[in-house]
């Protein structure tokens, strides 16, 4: 039998806040996490711009607890912060009273440490351990073992941009089967040398802040964020008469196979993802009162989101914005993060500004919103949309 899936927690750390609160406050403050790099000795820190959670490790571990010999990447110590709020946020006493699952996006995993013991640790039989956390599954595990899920599905995503929204969308279905009644979702990133020289060899980074939608864009600016939803069941919600934060309704995925590296010009794959998540949701385009765009103010990415946001939502496109200005590119944790700025949009009935904004692009005349706007939300959609035509987006409700 079909479930619904409503959303009882949240939680977040970014470039700029640590948690929920300080996130939104942010936002309708429009201030940018943006900044030169300060955190990773790179030949780029004086480059390129990126979006840098202020805590270091040291004060993260901390936080967690952690004695100082643990093995904890960057990306499983954020990653395990913004998990537990989530949780906490839910009202969760006991984490296995329910069949209940994680599902982690990464793309970055354990980088950072493999950067750190990578040349000598053949040499130390200590570092060894350290090198054992570079898969994308040990940050998900180490997040497991934080929130103590020890009974149930413990699973990774890495599909690049769209891994979060994707572990949004399998969770949904694992509850909608009957599979689980309440799983974790979302997605962890930490900044390395490796995504910066990668990111640098495609030439799509931007020496300044980064420009969604507009026609003098240069680039992406990189960030590292985490981000976490709490999925559950109607049966978990009814007995334990938990508030809601809103409803996940519709999910759409699609691969256009355009190229490696770029999505279609024309938005094949995205429009396939977001008329996939409209028939799901079983929501027509006029049913959507703002769209959280991908957004991330390269040349390829903007024109491709544009072009299929026309061509879904035709004459009447809903107001839309990216909030990658205020963040920065969080990889595989991007639409982990708009989900919850999404949520918080819908929460609070206001639409966030599409920051740094100034020349519309000649392709077409839809305009992201350029201001803080106070306006009625019922539903919200999120697009993340990824290399090579990985696409997914996912639609949130007030209303089940």
């Amino acid at each position: 039998m079909s479930q619904g899936v409503a959303i009882t927690g949240m939680g977040i750390i970014s470039a700029i806040g640590n948690n929920v609160a300080e996130n939104f406050r942010s936002l309708v403050e429009g201030k940018k996490g943006i900044t030169t790099i300060s955190k990773i000795n790179t030949i780029h820190k004086d480059v390129i711009k990126v979006g840098e959670i202020g805590y270091t490790n040291s004060q993260l571990e901390h936080i967690l607890g952690l004695t100082p010999d643990n093995n904890y990447s960057r990306t499983g110590l954020i990653g395990a912060i913004a998990a537990k709020e989530a949780v906490t946020n839910a009202g969760i006493k006991d984490i296995n009273a329910f069949k209940t699952g994680l599902i982690s996006a990464t793309s970055v995993g354990g980088m950072d440490m493999t950067e750190k013991y990578y040349y000598d640790y053949l040499e130390h039989e200590t570092h060894r351990r350290y090198i054992a956390s570079h898969h994308a599954g040990d940050s998900t595990q180490k997040i497991a073992e934080q929130l103590g899920i020890d009974k149930s599905l413990v699973t990774t995503i890495s599909t690049a941009c769209s891994s979060a929204a994707k572990a949004i969308m399998l969770g949904a279905r694992l509850i909608k089967s009957g599979q689980l009644d309440r799983v974790i979702v979302g997605g962890s990133d930490c900044m390395s040398k490796f995504t910066i020289n990668g990111f640098k060899t495609l030439m799509i980074l931007s020496d300044t802040y980064n420009t969604p939608f507009d026609e003098n864009r240069k680039g992406l600016n990189l960030g590292e964020a985490a981000a976490f939803l709490v999925l559950e069941s109607d049966a978990v919600v009814k007995a334990e008469n938990k508030p809601v934060l809103g409803y996940v309704k519709g999910y759409g995925n699609a691969n256009d196979a355009f190229h490696q590296t770029a999505s279609s010009d024309h938005g094949d794959g995205a429009t396939l993802a977001m008329e996939k998540a409209l028939k799901v949701a079983g929501y027509t385009p006029k049913d959507i009162d703002y769209i959280n765009a991908h957004g991330t103010a390269t040349g390829n990415n903007d024109l491709s989101e544009g072009r299929a946001i026309i061509r879904v939502f035709g004459e009447e496109v809903p107001d839309f914005s990216s909030t990658k200005a205020y963040t920065g590119h969080t990889l595989a944790a991007a639409g982990a993060i708009e989900a919850v700025y999404s949520i918080l949009a819908m929460q609070n009935n206001v639409i966030f500004p599409n920051l740094n904004f100034k020349t519309q692009m000649k392709e077409f005349n839809i305009t992201p919103q350029l201001e803080l706007k106070e306006k009625e939300l019922q539903t919200v959609m999120s697009n993340s949309f990824g290399f090579g035509g990985n696409c997914s987006t996912v639609i949130f409700s007030k209303n089940q």
